[in-house]
């Protein structure tokens, strides 16, 4: 069994990034794996403020919902990341996200694979590129940590639209293989 979390960054409840998130989990949770689902708009995220407290403490300066994360996110096998692409990258709530894990880098996080799940009105799957090369970046700063899968969700604008796809059951196996 190993500790899946996985983050939605989607604005809209039940949107199409998220939709794949929830699929995502679906399947971990059927191969019998541990599940945490993270939504960042239920967080209450504040910016980094680059003050680095974090690199010598255990927690952030800022007090939002994250300083409850870290330790989860420490210990966890495997983190999955859903974002709507808006712009060619991931969105900002997700980018904030990740400059906030911050005070995950000092530490030896157990953490090894690591999903993106993203989705565009975008037909070509080369939209996806700069949100790939975002959550890439985040990963570099880690040892031994790789970019195990992504699920480029093009051509879906309305939202739940994606469930009119053959994305969701993506989804769905990529997490039931994690």
């Amino acid at each position: 069994m190993k500790k899946v979390i996985v983050v939605t960054s989607s604005p809209r409840k039940n949107g199409n990034s998220e939709i794949l998130a929830q699929k995502f989990a679906e399947g971990a949770r059927t191969a019998g794996n541990d599940v945490q689902f993270v939504a960042v708009r239920d967080l209450e995220l504040k910016f980094c403020v680059g003050c680095m407290y974090c690199q010598s403490h255990d927690k952030c300066v800022l007090t939002d919902g994250m300083n409850a994360l870290y330790e989860s996110f420490q210990n966890a096998d495997v983190l999955a990341f859903a974002t709507p692409v808006y712009y060619y990258a991931v969105c900002g709530q997700l980018k904030t996200f990740l400059d906030r894990l911050n005070p995950l880098y000092p530490r030896d996080n157990k953490f090894k694979d690591v999903y993106l799940l993203a989705t565009a009105a975008e037909n070509e799957e080369s939209a996806m590129d700069g949100a790939a090369k975002d959550i890439q970046g985040w990963i570099d700063c880690f040892e031994g940590v790789r970019l195990r899968g992504v699920l480029r969700g093009v051509g879906v604008t309305e939202k739940g639209e994606i469930n009119g796809t053959a994305f969701p059951e993506k989804a769905f196996a990529m997490g039931k293989n994690v």
